[in-house]
Protein backbone atom coordinates (compact mmCIF):
# COMPACT_ATOMS: atom_id res chain seq x y z
CA UNK A 1 0.00 0.00 0.00
CA UNK A 2 2.84 2.35 0.91
CA UNK A 3 4.47 1.60 -2.43
CA UNK A 4 1.21 2.32 -4.25
CA UNK A 5 0.72 5.58 -2.34
CA UNK A 6 4.28 6.54 -3.11
CA UNK A 7 3.77 5.92 -6.81
CA UNK A 8 0.55 7.94 -6.79
CA UNK A 9 2.28 10.82 -5.03
CA UNK A 10 5.13 10.80 -7.52
CA UNK A 11 2.66 10.72 -10.39
CA UNK A 12 0.86 13.69 -8.90
CA UNK A 13 4.11 15.66 -8.68
CA UNK A 14 4.88 14.86 -12.31
CA UNK A 15 1.35 15.85 -13.34
CA UNK A 16 1.62 19.13 -11.46
CA UNK A 17 4.98 19.75 -13.10
CA UNK A 18 3.58 19.07 -16.53
CA UNK A 19 0.61 21.29 -15.84
CA UNK A 20 2.87 24.06 -14.60
CA UNK A 21 5.06 23.69 -17.65
CA UNK A 22 2.06 23.78 -19.95
CA UNK A 23 0.76 26.80 -18.10
CA UNK A 24 4.07 28.60 -18.58
CA UNK A 25 4.07 27.78 -22.25
CA UNK A 26 0.51 28.93 -22.72
CA UNK A 27 1.31 32.16 -20.82
CA UNK A 28 3.48 33.35 -23.70
CA UNK A 29 1.77 36.27 -25.38
CA UNK A 30 2.03 36.82 -29.13
CA UNK A 31 2.76 40.28 -30.50
CA UNK A 32 1.85 40.56 -34.17
CA UNK A 33 4.01 42.87 -36.26
CA UNK A 34 4.31 43.52 -39.98
CA UNK A 35 7.72 44.31 -41.46
CA UNK A 36 7.98 45.56 -45.04
CA UNK A 37 10.07 47.41 -47.60
CA UNK A 38 9.73 48.96 -51.03
CA UNK A 39 13.01 47.32 -52.05
CA UNK A 40 13.85 43.61 -52.36
CA UNK A 41 15.96 41.59 -49.95
CA UNK A 42 18.78 41.53 -52.52
CA UNK A 43 19.87 44.91 -51.18
CA UNK A 44 21.54 44.59 -47.74
CA UNK A 45 19.56 47.33 -46.01
CA UNK A 46 16.47 45.18 -46.58
CA UNK A 47 18.11 41.75 -46.47
CA UNK A 48 19.31 42.35 -42.91
CA UNK A 49 15.72 43.02 -41.86
CA UNK A 50 14.70 39.58 -43.09
CA UNK A 51 17.84 37.64 -42.17
CA UNK A 52 18.67 39.24 -38.82
CA UNK A 53 15.95 41.43 -37.34
CA UNK A 54 13.12 38.92 -37.78
CA UNK A 55 14.86 35.72 -36.59
CA UNK A 56 16.86 37.36 -33.79
CA UNK A 57 13.90 39.14 -32.21
CA UNK A 58 12.41 36.08 -30.54
CA UNK A 59 15.82 34.69 -29.65
CA UNK A 60 16.50 37.86 -27.71
CA UNK A 61 13.08 37.79 -26.05
CA UNK A 62 13.60 34.20 -24.99
CA UNK A 63 17.11 34.92 -23.70
CA UNK A 64 15.83 37.72 -21.47
CA UNK A 65 13.09 35.48 -20.10
CA UNK A 66 10.31 37.54 -21.63
CA UNK A 67 6.76 36.26 -21.76
CA UNK A 68 6.34 37.80 -25.22
CA UNK A 69 7.09 36.52 -28.71
CA UNK A 70 6.70 38.32 -32.04
CA UNK A 71 4.70 36.84 -34.88
CA UNK A 72 6.06 38.55 -37.98
CA UNK A 73 4.26 39.12 -41.26
CA UNK A 74 6.88 39.94 -43.88
CA UNK A 75 6.48 41.79 -47.17
CA UNK A 76 9.39 43.01 -49.26
CA UNK A 77 10.08 44.18 -52.79
CA UNK A 78 7.30 46.75 -53.02
CA UNK A 79 4.38 44.38 -52.47
CA UNK A 80 2.78 46.76 -49.95
CA UNK A 81 4.16 50.12 -51.08
CA UNK A 82 6.58 51.67 -53.54
CA UNK A 83 9.80 53.60 -52.99
CA UNK A 84 8.10 57.02 -52.90
CA UNK A 85 5.60 55.93 -50.22
CA UNK A 86 7.89 54.55 -47.51
CA UNK A 87 7.47 57.42 -45.04
CA UNK A 88 3.68 57.52 -45.11
CA UNK A 89 3.37 53.75 -45.19
CA UNK A 90 5.00 53.42 -41.78
CA UNK A 91 3.32 56.60 -40.55
CA UNK A 92 -0.15 55.38 -41.50
CA UNK A 93 0.35 51.82 -40.26
CA UNK A 94 0.34 50.08 -43.63
CA UNK A 95 3.34 48.35 -42.09
CA UNK A 96 4.41 48.41 -38.45
CA UNK A 97 8.15 48.21 -39.07
CA UNK A 98 9.64 49.36 -42.34
CA UNK A 99 12.57 50.77 -44.21
CA UNK A 100 12.03 54.47 -44.85
CA UNK A 101 14.01 56.20 -47.58
CA UNK A 102 14.48 59.74 -46.30
CA UNK A 103 16.55 60.64 -49.37
CA UNK A 104 13.20 61.04 -51.16
CA UNK A 105 11.72 63.07 -48.30
CA UNK A 106 13.65 66.34 -48.46
CA UNK A 107 10.64 68.46 -47.53
CA UNK A 108 9.32 66.20 -44.77
CA UNK A 109 12.65 65.04 -43.31
CA UNK A 110 15.29 67.66 -44.15
CA UNK A 111 17.50 67.00 -41.12
CA UNK A 112 17.95 63.34 -42.03
CA UNK A 113 19.37 64.47 -45.37
CA UNK A 114 22.39 66.29 -43.96
CA UNK A 115 24.87 63.83 -45.52
CA UNK A 116 23.45 64.39 -48.99
CA UNK A 117 24.26 68.08 -48.68
CA UNK A 118 27.82 67.40 -47.55
CA UNK A 119 29.25 65.15 -50.31
CA UNK A 120 32.88 64.13 -50.72
CA UNK A 121 33.34 63.71 -46.96
CA UNK A 122 34.06 60.01 -46.32
CA UNK A 123 33.65 56.64 -48.02
CA UNK A 124 33.55 54.85 -44.65
CA UNK A 125 29.89 53.86 -44.29
CA UNK A 126 30.12 52.20 -40.84
CA UNK A 127 31.62 55.39 -39.39
CA UNK A 128 29.10 57.68 -41.05
CA UNK A 129 26.10 55.62 -39.92
CA UNK A 130 27.47 55.20 -36.40
CA UNK A 131 27.76 58.98 -36.28
CA UNK A 132 24.19 59.45 -37.52
CA UNK A 133 22.85 57.01 -34.94
CA UNK A 134 24.74 58.91 -32.25
CA UNK A 135 23.42 62.25 -33.47
CA UNK A 136 19.90 60.86 -33.13
CA UNK A 137 20.70 60.40 -29.44
CA UNK A 138 22.44 63.75 -28.98
CA UNK A 139 20.26 66.05 -31.08
CA UNK A 140 16.60 65.83 -29.97
CA UNK A 141 15.32 67.48 -33.15
CA UNK A 142 16.32 64.44 -35.22
CA UNK A 143 14.05 62.09 -33.28
CA UNK A 144 11.35 64.76 -33.09
CA UNK A 145 11.27 64.79 -36.89
CA UNK A 146 10.40 61.08 -36.86
CA UNK A 147 7.80 61.56 -34.13
CA UNK A 148 6.05 64.18 -36.25
CA UNK A 149 5.67 61.40 -38.82
CA UNK A 150 4.21 59.05 -36.16
CA UNK A 151 7.38 56.96 -36.11
CA UNK A 152 10.15 55.84 -33.79
CA UNK A 153 13.65 55.66 -35.25
CA UNK A 154 15.40 52.32 -34.69
CA UNK A 155 18.56 52.50 -36.77
CA UNK A 156 20.14 54.33 -39.68
CA UNK A 157 20.47 52.81 -43.11
CA UNK A 158 22.94 53.90 -45.71
CA UNK A 159 24.87 53.18 -48.82
CA UNK A 160 28.59 53.15 -49.47
CA UNK A 161 30.23 55.71 -51.71
CA UNK A 162 28.67 56.73 -55.01
CA UNK A 163 30.18 56.30 -58.48
CA UNK A 164 29.08 56.85 -62.08
CA UNK A 165 27.75 54.19 -64.44
CA UNK A 166 27.18 55.57 -67.93
CA UNK A 167 26.47 54.43 -71.47
CA UNK A 168 29.36 56.47 -72.81
CA UNK A 169 32.74 56.82 -71.06
CA UNK A 170 33.22 59.70 -68.62
CA UNK A 171 36.86 60.64 -68.15
CA UNK A 172 36.45 64.26 -67.13
CA UNK A 173 33.85 66.55 -65.64
CA UNK A 174 33.15 68.13 -69.01
CA UNK A 175 31.95 64.77 -70.34
CA UNK A 176 28.90 65.05 -68.08
CA UNK A 177 27.61 68.15 -69.83
CA UNK A 178 24.25 67.46 -71.48
CA UNK A 179 23.87 63.99 -69.96
CA UNK A 180 20.71 62.85 -68.19
CA UNK A 181 21.90 61.16 -65.00
CA UNK A 182 19.65 59.19 -62.65
CA UNK A 183 20.15 60.73 -59.22
CA UNK A 184 17.64 59.61 -56.61
CA UNK A 185 16.21 62.35 -54.44
CA UNK A 186 18.85 64.62 -52.94
CA UNK A 187 21.60 62.96 -55.01
CA UNK A 188 20.59 65.30 -57.79
CA UNK A 189 22.25 68.15 -55.88
CA UNK A 190 25.66 66.67 -56.68
CA UNK A 191 25.17 67.44 -60.36
CA UNK A 192 24.73 71.17 -59.85
CA UNK A 193 27.20 73.06 -61.98
CA UNK A 194 28.28 70.00 -63.97
CA UNK A 195 25.91 70.57 -66.89
CA UNK A 196 24.20 67.21 -66.33
CA UNK A 197 20.45 66.96 -65.71
CA UNK A 198 19.27 64.82 -62.76
CA UNK A 199 16.53 62.22 -63.24
CA UNK A 200 14.77 61.30 -60.00
CA UNK A 201 13.70 57.67 -59.56
CA UNK A 202 13.72 54.70 -57.22
CA UNK A 203 16.32 51.95 -57.59
CA UNK A 204 13.91 49.30 -58.90
CA UNK A 205 13.21 51.49 -61.94
CA UNK A 206 16.79 52.45 -62.84
CA UNK A 207 17.38 49.62 -65.33
CA UNK A 208 14.44 50.44 -67.59
CA UNK A 209 15.21 54.17 -67.54
CA UNK A 210 18.70 53.43 -68.82
CA UNK A 211 17.58 50.77 -71.28
CA UNK A 212 14.89 52.94 -72.85
CA UNK A 213 17.11 56.00 -73.15
CA UNK A 214 15.33 58.14 -70.58
CA UNK A 215 18.71 58.42 -68.86
CA UNK A 216 22.33 58.28 -70.03
CA UNK A 217 23.81 57.20 -66.75
CA UNK A 218 23.37 56.88 -63.02
CA UNK A 219 25.03 57.99 -59.80
CA UNK A 220 24.96 54.93 -57.58
CA UNK A 221 26.91 52.71 -55.20
CA UNK A 222 28.13 49.33 -56.40
CA UNK A 223 25.87 47.58 -53.88
CA UNK A 224 22.91 48.87 -55.84
CA UNK A 225 24.42 48.71 -59.31
CA UNK A 226 25.30 45.02 -59.31
CA UNK A 227 22.12 43.39 -57.91
CA UNK A 228 20.03 45.39 -60.39
CA UNK A 229 22.42 44.60 -63.28
CA UNK A 230 22.81 48.26 -64.22
CA UNK A 231 26.20 47.48 -65.75
CA UNK A 232 24.35 45.74 -68.58
CA UNK A 233 22.83 49.01 -69.78
CA UNK A 234 25.51 51.40 -68.48
CA UNK A 235 28.79 49.46 -68.80
CA UNK A 236 31.20 52.39 -68.32
CA UNK A 237 32.05 52.71 -64.64
CA UNK A 238 33.83 55.83 -63.40
CA UNK A 239 34.94 55.60 -59.79
CA UNK A 240 34.40 58.98 -58.16
CA UNK A 241 34.00 58.41 -54.43
CA UNK A 242 31.33 60.99 -53.64
CA UNK A 243 30.94 59.59 -50.15
CA UNK A 244 28.92 57.29 -47.90
CA UNK A 245 25.39 58.45 -47.14
CA UNK A 246 22.56 57.96 -44.69
CA UNK A 247 19.65 57.02 -46.94
CA UNK A 248 17.02 56.61 -44.24
CA UNK A 249 16.46 53.99 -41.63
CA UNK A 250 14.43 51.25 -40.09
CA UNK A 251 11.52 52.69 -38.12
CA UNK A 252 8.35 51.58 -36.39
CA UNK A 253 4.91 53.14 -36.33
CA UNK A 254 4.75 55.17 -33.09
CA UNK A 255 1.11 54.35 -32.36
CA UNK A 256 2.06 50.68 -32.48
CA UNK A 257 5.25 51.30 -30.51
CA UNK A 258 3.41 52.95 -27.64
CA UNK A 259 1.33 49.80 -27.17
CA UNK A 260 4.29 47.41 -27.10
CA UNK A 261 5.59 45.87 -23.86
CA UNK A 262 8.91 47.24 -22.60
CA UNK A 263 10.59 43.89 -23.34
CA UNK A 264 9.68 44.11 -27.01
CA UNK A 265 10.68 47.77 -27.22
CA UNK A 266 14.08 46.99 -25.71
CA UNK A 267 14.69 44.18 -28.19
CA UNK A 268 13.71 46.35 -31.16
CA UNK A 269 16.06 49.11 -30.01
CA UNK A 270 18.92 46.61 -29.78
CA UNK A 271 18.07 45.20 -33.19
CA UNK A 272 18.00 48.69 -34.67
CA UNK A 273 21.61 49.26 -33.62
CA UNK A 274 22.61 45.84 -34.93
CA UNK A 275 20.76 46.46 -38.18
CA UNK A 276 22.90 49.53 -38.83
CA UNK A 277 26.21 47.85 -38.02
CA UNK A 278 25.57 44.61 -39.91
CA UNK A 279 24.31 46.07 -43.17
CA UNK A 280 26.98 48.81 -43.20
CA UNK A 281 29.79 46.30 -42.82
CA UNK A 282 28.18 44.02 -45.38
CA UNK A 283 27.91 46.83 -47.91
CA UNK A 284 31.57 47.70 -47.52
CA UNK A 285 32.60 44.12 -48.20
CA UNK A 286 30.22 43.73 -51.11
CA UNK A 287 31.43 46.86 -52.87
CA UNK A 288 34.72 45.27 -53.87
CA UNK A 289 33.12 41.95 -54.72
CA UNK A 290 30.49 43.57 -56.91
CA UNK A 291 33.04 45.74 -58.72
CA UNK A 292 35.00 42.62 -59.68
CA UNK A 293 31.84 40.84 -60.82
CA UNK A 294 30.79 43.75 -63.01
CA UNK A 295 34.21 43.75 -64.67
CA UNK A 296 33.90 39.99 -65.24
CA UNK A 297 30.54 40.67 -66.89
CA UNK A 298 32.12 43.10 -69.34
CA UNK A 299 32.01 46.48 -67.61
CA UNK A 300 34.96 48.86 -67.96
CA UNK A 301 36.28 50.63 -64.86
CA UNK A 302 38.24 53.88 -64.80
CA UNK A 303 39.07 56.17 -61.89
CA UNK A 304 38.34 59.88 -62.05
CA UNK A 305 41.64 61.70 -61.53
CA UNK A 306 42.27 63.63 -58.33
CA UNK A 307 42.31 66.84 -60.33
CA UNK A 308 38.93 66.16 -61.95
CA UNK A 309 37.46 65.04 -58.64
CA UNK A 310 38.65 68.24 -56.93
CA UNK A 311 37.21 70.24 -59.82
CA UNK A 312 33.86 68.54 -59.22
CA UNK A 313 33.99 69.40 -55.53
CA UNK A 314 34.85 73.03 -56.22
CA UNK A 315 32.26 73.31 -59.01
CA UNK A 316 29.45 72.60 -56.60
CA UNK A 317 27.77 75.50 -54.82
CA UNK A 318 27.89 75.45 -51.03
CA UNK A 319 25.18 72.80 -50.83
CA UNK A 320 25.31 72.64 -47.05
CA UNK A 321 24.73 76.36 -46.59
CA UNK A 322 21.89 76.33 -49.12
CA UNK A 323 20.29 73.39 -47.33
CA UNK A 324 20.84 74.90 -43.88
CA UNK A 325 19.32 78.27 -44.79
CA UNK A 326 16.35 76.75 -46.61
CA UNK A 327 15.64 74.30 -43.79
CA UNK A 328 16.00 76.95 -41.08
CA UNK A 329 13.48 79.11 -42.90
CA UNK A 330 11.02 76.24 -42.53
CA UNK A 331 11.71 75.91 -38.82
CA UNK A 332 14.11 72.94 -38.93
CA UNK A 333 17.20 72.95 -36.69
CA UNK A 334 19.57 72.54 -39.63
CA UNK A 335 22.39 74.68 -38.20
CA UNK A 336 22.49 72.55 -35.07
CA UNK A 337 22.52 69.30 -37.07
CA UNK A 338 25.08 70.50 -39.63
CA UNK A 339 27.47 71.74 -36.93
CA UNK A 340 27.10 68.51 -34.97
CA UNK A 341 27.67 66.42 -38.08
CA UNK A 342 30.78 68.25 -39.28
CA UNK A 343 32.19 68.26 -35.76
CA UNK A 344 31.47 64.54 -35.51
CA UNK A 345 33.23 63.90 -38.81
CA UNK A 346 36.32 65.68 -37.53
CA UNK A 347 36.28 63.58 -34.37
CA UNK A 348 36.29 60.47 -36.56
CA UNK A 349 39.65 61.60 -37.89
CA UNK A 350 38.19 62.30 -41.32
CA UNK A 351 39.35 65.26 -43.39
CA UNK A 352 36.53 66.14 -45.81
CA UNK A 353 37.38 67.41 -49.27
CA UNK A 354 35.44 70.57 -48.43
CA UNK A 355 34.55 72.21 -45.15
CA UNK A 356 30.84 72.42 -45.81
CA UNK A 357 28.84 75.26 -44.33
CA UNK A 358 31.85 77.45 -43.58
Amino acid sequence: MKTLLGKLAAASVVAVGIAASSGAASALETIRLTIASSHPTAVPWVGVMKDHVVPESNKKLEAMGSDYRIKWTESYGGALFKYDKTLESVRDGITDVGWVGTLWEESQMPLQNVTFHTPFVSDDLPKILALMNQLHKDVPELNEAWEKQNQVFLGASGIETYHLLTKEPVKSLVDLKGMKIIAAGSVGNWLKGTGAAPVNAGLPGFYNLLKTGVADGVLIAFSGAFPFKLYEVAPNITKVGIGAQMTGGMTINKSKWDKLPKDVQQVLIELGEEYTVIHAEKLMKLAGIFEAKMVEAGATVTVLSDEERLMWVETLPDLASEWRDASESQGAAATKVLDAYMEGVQKLGVTPSRNWGQ
